[in-house]
């Protein structure tokens, strides 16, 4: 073979393999490209099926600083949760939102958060009701039965103590800017005998799930009869929870139940996930930042 044909053999030899290295990085680099793209659209679709859902919970407001704690928040304070998660760009909505995402395959908003205020005191009414309308926001109220009952027989409307009255609730039903769920008629207690809505261990499942069914079955019905609604909702009193109760809940044709656990919620379309949902205290003393940021972790 002669010096000439070497060299051409060899410099095409060459000008082959880089065309074929050439051919082989540009092809890694397109899957490379595509497997971005696969893992974009994968990312989409577990964001779409799956909400991070905060639920806050909510008790009384007073405007005597003596007062505030744990469970009691000025107005003050609370209009100031309304104002961040506002310009945050979080929606309030109403569990009535929630199961219908999942029952009814409805769309929730990108940055869904529920506001709760339970056992029902006028003060819910009088102070935190305006600021609602103002900031056009919603909440899920859950009074305490026979407190309404009482209170709205004896007409005193006090916000240190009162509860709410079914006047007072129907208002505030009526203006799309509070929804009502169950907080029991009249088990929101502790005795030797029970904690909240909680079976006794010396209690026989039969003998509790009566007791439990009759309570929570007076309060559906006095809904039905002063506010026209029938709530899918049951609220836990001191977040006290049996196994058994959210068996007898379903059986009653509650879709949702809420308790006390700090943790934020995971909803997805599977029924069971809106049982025991949990929910974060909002005490006084700490700002709306600090609350939202560094109690919640909202991102």
């Amino acid at each position: 073979m002669s010096l000439k044909v070497y060299i051409n053999s060899t410099l095409k030899h060459c000008i082959l393999s880089a065309l074929s290295l050439l051919l082989v990085f540009i092809l890694f680099l397109f899957l490379k490209n595509n497997e971005k793209s696969l893992l974009s659209a994968g990312a989409q679709r577990t964001s779409a099926e799956c909400y991070r859902v905060p639920i806050i919970m909510y008790h009384s407001l007073m405007k005597n600083k003596k007062s505030l704690g744990k469970f009691i928040i000025s107005p003050n304070e609370f209009e100031s949760d309304l104002k961040y998660l506002k310009d945050n760009g979080y929606t309030t909505i109403f569990m009535k939102d929630l199961i219908d995402y999942v029952y009814e395959n409805k769309d929730l908003p990108e940055k869904p958060i529920i506001l709760t205020f339970d056992d029902g005191y006028y003060n819910n009414y009088l102070y935190a009701f305006p600021l609602l309308k103002e900031y056009e926001s919603r909440v899920v109220l859950s009074p305490i039965g026979i407190e309404v009952d009482k209170f709205s027989e004896e007409n005193d409307a006090n916000p240190n103590y009162s509860h709410a009255s079914w006047e007072n609730l129907k208002e505030m039903v009526d203006s799309g800017f509070v929804e009502i769920q169950n907080h029991s008629y009249n088990m929101h207690k502790v005795s030797r005998k029970r904690k909240g809505t909680k079976k006794n261990r010396r209690e026989s499942l039969e003998s509790y799930k009566k007791a439990f069914m009759e309570d929570v079955n007076i309060f559906q019905k006095e809904a039905q009869e002063h506010l026209n609604i029938i709530p899918t909702t049951f609220v836990f009193p001191f977040g006290a929870v049996s196994l058994c109760c959210n068996d007898i809940l379903k059986e009653l044709g509650f879709l949702a139940t809420l308790g006390c656990e700090n943790k934020i919620n995971a909803i997805s379309k599977d029924p069971d996930c809106l049982y025991n949902l949990c929910r974060f205290l909002r005490p006084s003393g700490i700002s709306s930042t600090n609350f939202f940021t560094k109690k919640v972790k909202l991102t």
